[in-house]
C-alpha cells in the first residue's frame, strides 16, 4: 500500500481569508489537507471542496499566492495560522509556505496565533518573536504515545512538550490545547502538571463526535477500550451530559486547589505567572445549562 501523500501545488488569489471562527480576524492555511491525519479531525469536511477522491490525511495541496504587499493592512487584527490544516505538517520542511507567510507579515502588529501538533515551528521562532503579540498552541490530549500514534501521525507528545518549553523560553506566549478530551482516556490534570511551568494558557475542549469519523472512533473504542464503550454510547448516542458535568466540576475543584485562574468560554490575552497557567474551559456550557433547566 502506498503511504506517501499525494502532493500538488495550486494557485490561490489570496492567502488571507476572513475567519468565520469565534476568534474572528483572518485564517491562514498555507495548505489544503493535512498529513497529520488525525482520526477525529473536524476539518475533514474540507474534503468536500477539494475534489480529492483520496481519504482525508493522504493528500496535500501546497498553495502559491501573490505576495502580501502591505502587511500593515492587518494591523490590529488577529491572524490564526492553521485553522483547517497544520502549517507545520512534515512537508513544511520542504515547501516552507508557513515560513513565507510569517516573512510577508513582518512589520505588522497583528496578533498572530499558530496552531500546530509539530515541533517544526521551532525553526521559525526568529520570525515569530518579531510580532508584538504572538502565540503558539500545541494540541495534546494524552501522555500515552501509543494512543497518540493511533490517533494521529504528528510529532510525538514528548516532542510537542519540548517544543512548548523552548518556545516559552524564547519569550513567546504558549498554549497547551487539551483537545479533544476523550472520555475515560484523556487525563487532563496529568497533562496540566506536565506543562504548567511553560504554558501560559490551558484550553480544554471535549470530543465532539460527528460526521464520518463518529463511526470510526466508536469502533476504535469498542476494539481498544471496550470497557468504555457503554460510556461513549451514553454520551454520543443518548446525548447524556453527566460525564462532562462531572469532569467540569472535578477540574474546577482542581484548579481552585492549585490556585490557577479559571475562565469559561473566554479568550484572555497576556502572559501568566510562571507555574500558574490560566485554564479556559470550552465545554458545551450552553447545552449543560439547558439540560440543567429541564
Amino acid at each position: 500500500m502506498n503511504t506517501e501523500p499525494a502532493i500538488q501545488e495550486i494557485d490561490v488569489r489570496s492567502i488571507m481569508t476572513r475567519s468565520t471562527l469565534p476568534v474572528g480576524g483572518y485564517s491562514v492555511n498555507p495548505y489544503v489537507g493535512c498529513t497529520h491525519a488525525c482520526q477525529y479531525c473536524y476539518a475533514s469536511f474540507m474534503k468536500r471542496f477539494t475534489n480529492h477522491p483520496e481519504p482525508w490525511g493522504t493528500f496535500l495541496d501546497v498553495k502559491n499566492w501573490e505576495p502580501i504587499k502591505n502587511p500593515q493592512k492587518y494591523n490590529g487584527s488577529r491572524i490564526v495560522i492553521g485553522s483547517v490544516t497544520d502549517g507545520y505538517n512534515p512537508q513544511e520542511a520542504t515547501f516552507k509556505r508557513t515560513r513565507r507567510i510569517l516573512e510577508e507579515l513582518q512589520g505588522c502588529d497583528a496578533e498572530v496565533m499558530i496552531c500546530t501538533k509539530s515541533d517544526l515551528v521551532l525553526r521559525d521562532l526568529d520570525l515569530i518573536k518579531q510580532f508584538p503579540k504572538a502565540t503558539v498552541s500545541w494540541s495534546i490530549n494524552t501522555l500515552d504515545e501509543s494512543f497518540r500514534a493511533d490517533m494521529d501521525h504528528a510529532a510525538s507528545i514528548a516532542r510537542r512538550i519540548e517544543a512548548m518549553r523552548q518556545t516559552y523560553a524564547a519569550g513567546i506566549r504558549t498554549v497547551c490545547f487539551i483537545s479533544p478530551i476523550f472520555p475515560g482516556i484523556t487525563d487532563v490534570k496529568a497533562i496540566i502538571e506536565q506543562v504548567k511551568e511553560f504554558a501560559d494558557l490551558i484550553w480544554l475542549e471535549n470530543l465532539n463526535l460527528r460526521g464520518q469519523f463518529k463511526g470510526r472512533i466508536m469502533r476504535y473504542i469498542g476494539e481498544k477500550y471496550p470497557a468504555l464503550l457503554p460510556l461513549y454510547e451514553e454520551i454520543y448516542n443518548h446525548k447524556r451530559l453527566d460525564y462532562w458535568k462531572g469532569l467540569e466540576a472535578d477540574i474546577s475543584q482542581y484548579v481552585s486547589q492549585k490556585g490557577y485562574p479559571y475562565r469559561i468560554n473566554d479568550l484572555p490575552y497576556g502572559r501568566s505567572q510562571p507555574g500558574r497557567p490560566v485554564v479556559v474551559n470550552y465545554f458545551y456550557h450552553e447545552k449543560i445549562r439547558l439540560d440543567k433547566n429541564k
